[in-house]
């Protein structure tokens, strides 16, 4: 089922223990979210969304086709996030009367400009849908499922229309509206639980058109139309249209609290669950292989360190505690390496806040532009914890400079995606695309940036930095120490590609689910899942950036700071080939301008999970060698 949002300024979870055990999978809505009750005969106005194609990529209003409009067009509400997926909800002609039918209602008649009919004619050649909704459910198309089953399977939005033999283009002027309601025994108010539509290409015919009171000869208001019944309606510059509609009432079983089960509807659980199994094998074998190098290292050098079985044993043992005095050094571009080991801080808090917020229902579907504006604004107020975290070690390296450090926390990842965001927005805005975010919106995300986020970090720098040094387990010597000639293993490009294969592995299941919701419009909403996978992910990333850290270490090379980021971090390269292989397999985009937007999009988020997985891989080796230096008896 396809979702709502479109243009994917998207992005990235944690959880109640009980949602995870009740049911990974299952969505549901936020408690004190009140369901609206309808009387028969209210109105129930249809809101348009934006027009949508997984083709381009790129939004456009409703209105930019030459549709029926009203007297007045209302934008509704709007909170960020809608706005940077490209949503423009709007008012429309369509107005039902609650659990009334009505057959062959004429929406307008219009006659289609010359500029009109080569845009419907573009919208249909890229298979661009018509976006509607009716008390906040989107309407869907019901589908035959490939595999023949008679599970009922749906498809978000309506075709604008579709291309037939000789070059024709016909347009759906006809909807067949079926909308489901829910109703108690004895109550007089009924809740509305599914909202569908068949559209239909049909060449009304009519005698002299009356404005005021339309009269068709295809239809009238006791009969409806069928599809496939009527000569389709052609798309043709200076010829009139006319859009009609049907509207059924159907009472249904389904309860106010169920009705986004049927566009949530996974018959893919078994994956997710394949997908689980096989990253905790691959972290049990790393936890295996942690607590072995453990054992074998503290537990040796506390109980008797000098007493060695064998001269083997003697040799890889002796090859990490050689560096002693080496270890602790500073590494070079220290600076930097706090810059974005304090992003990377910023960044997993985010994610992991969003993610807990996504469990307890906050984010589901239903709460449209809800997800993008949490990441936002947590990114903005977790600017507090990323200048904490870089001073604290900058202090630690024995840097002074901690407000130029500080500077460059608070502008050089943002900065970047800023200047990343604003070329791909300026690229959108050329196609005329609804997609494009407007002026007002961009300025509000500087001021975010600049009014909250920047003197967040400020205050972080100043209570980490305030804070006494951490002190290293071992002296520092002052002349450094030559290093060995590496073997070619354990090179440092080598070992960093080796890292990163494995926390990609744990998590490019679920990775493939989360593109697929992007990038071809269906609704994510399996947090449990993406919960244990995010926990996965973390271990994993600690683990293997231990395990090649000790075989550093072992052979002598004690420059594992920068190495220790970028083992983890390196998991964001095969994050991005993957997106290459996944756009030329999976996506049918053909425009040299959609291409630009993808790949400029998965750039920025294979760089903040490059950011994310490089600072858990770095703190869990910082645990490590603090630990095993620690318990070392220095002469």
């Amino acid at each position: 089922m396809a979702k709502p949002g479109e243009t994917p300024a998207r992005a990235f979870l944690a959880l109640i223990l009980v949602s995870l055990v009740l049911s990974p999978s299952t969505a549901f809505y936020l408690p004190g979210v009140a369901p609206r009750d309808f009387q028969k005969d209210d109105d129930l106005p249809v809101k348009v969304n934006k027009l949508s194609s997984t083709k381009t990529q790129l939004p456009y209003d409703y209105y930019f086709l030459e549709y029926c409009k009203p007297k007045t067009i209302m934008n509704s509400a709007e909170n960020l996030g809608e706005v940077l997926h490209g949503d423009r909800i709007e008012n429309s002609v369509y107005t039902f009367k609650m659990r009334q039918d009505e057959s062959c209602k004429v929406a307008c008649r219009i006659k289609i400009s010359k500029e009109g009919a080569k845009n419907f004619k573009e919208k249909i050649d890229d298979e661009y849908r018509v976006n509607m909704i009716l008390d906040n459910l989107p309407v869907a198309v019901p589908r035959q499922r490939r595999d023949g089953s008679q599970t009922p399977s749906y498809e978000h939005g309506f075709r604008v229309g579709y291309k037939g033999k000789d070059d024709q283009y016909f347009i759906n002027n006809h909807l067949s509206f079926r909308v489901m309601y829910h109703k108690e025994e004895l109550a007089e108010e009924s809740r509305i639980v599914g909202f569908e539509v068949i559209p239909s290409s049909v060449k009304h015919e009519y005698g002299e058109w009356d404005e005021k009171k339309p009269k068709l000869i295809t239809c009238n208001p006791t009969t409806k139309i069928t599809p496939g019944s009527h000569t389709p309606q052609e798309v043709a510059a200076d010829q009139y249209v006319v859009f009609s509609y049907d509207v059924t009432f159907t009472l249904s079983d389904i309860k106010w609290a169920s009705r986004w089960d049927t566009y949530l509807l996974m018959n893919d659980d078994q994956i997710h669950w394949f997908s689980i199994i096989n990253s905790l094998m691959i972290v049990l074998f790393l936890s295996g292989m942690i607590a072995m190098i453990m054992m074998r290292t503290l537990y040796k050098d506390i109980a008797n360190y000098n007493q060695l079985d064998s001269q083997e044993e003697a040799q890889e043992e002796t090859g990490w505690k050689l560096v002693h005095g080496d270890v602790f050094r500073s590494p070079v571009h220290s600076g930097l390496l706090c810059v974005y080991v304090g992003t990377g801080v910023q960044f997993f808090g985010m994610t992991l806040v969003t993610m807990i917020f996504a469990l307890l229902g906050f984010l589901s579907p239903s709460n449209r532009g809800g997800l993008m504006t949490a990441m936002v604004l947590l990114w903005v107020f977790m600017g507090l914890f990323a200048g904490y975290a870089s001073s604290r070690l900058y202090k630690m390296f024995k840097g002074t400079e901690w407000k130029k450090i500080t500077l460059k926390t608070a502008f050089m990842f943002p900065g970047i995606v800023f200047v990343v965001f604003f070329v791909l927005n300026a690229i959108i805005w050329g196609e005329k695309s609804s997609g494009a975010v407007p002026f007002g919106t961009m300025f509000a995300l500087v001021l975010l940036w600049f009014g909250i986020s920047v003197p967040l970090v400020f205050v972080g720098s100043y209570l980490g930095f305030k804070k006494p040094a951490v002190e290293d387990p071992v002296k520092t010597n002052k002349i450094p120490r030559q290093i060995p000639e590496q073997a070619w293993y354990m090179q440092p490009t080598f070992s960093i590609l080796i890292g990163g294969i494995l926390p990609f592995g744990a998590v490019f299941i679920e990775l493939f689910f989360i593109l697929t919701s992007v990038w071809l419009n269906q609704f994510y909403y399996i947090f449990g899942f993406l919960f244990i996978v995010f926990i996965i992910l973390l271990i994993t990333c600690a683990e293997i950036t231990i395990v090649l850290c000790y075989f550093q270490l072992c052979s002598e090379d004690y420059n594992w700071w920068w190495r220790a980021y970028l083992t983890a971090g390196s998991s964001a390269l095969y994050l991005f080939a993957y997106s290459v292989f996944y756009f030329f397999t999976k996506l049918e985009i053909t425009k040299f301008v959609s291409g630009i937007l993808y790949f400029g999009y998965m750039l920025i988020v294979s760089y903040a999970f490059f950011v994310l997985t490089g600072t858990i891989g770095f703190y869990a080796c910082l645990w490590f060698v603090r630990k095993i230096y620690a318990s070392v008896k220095i002469d």
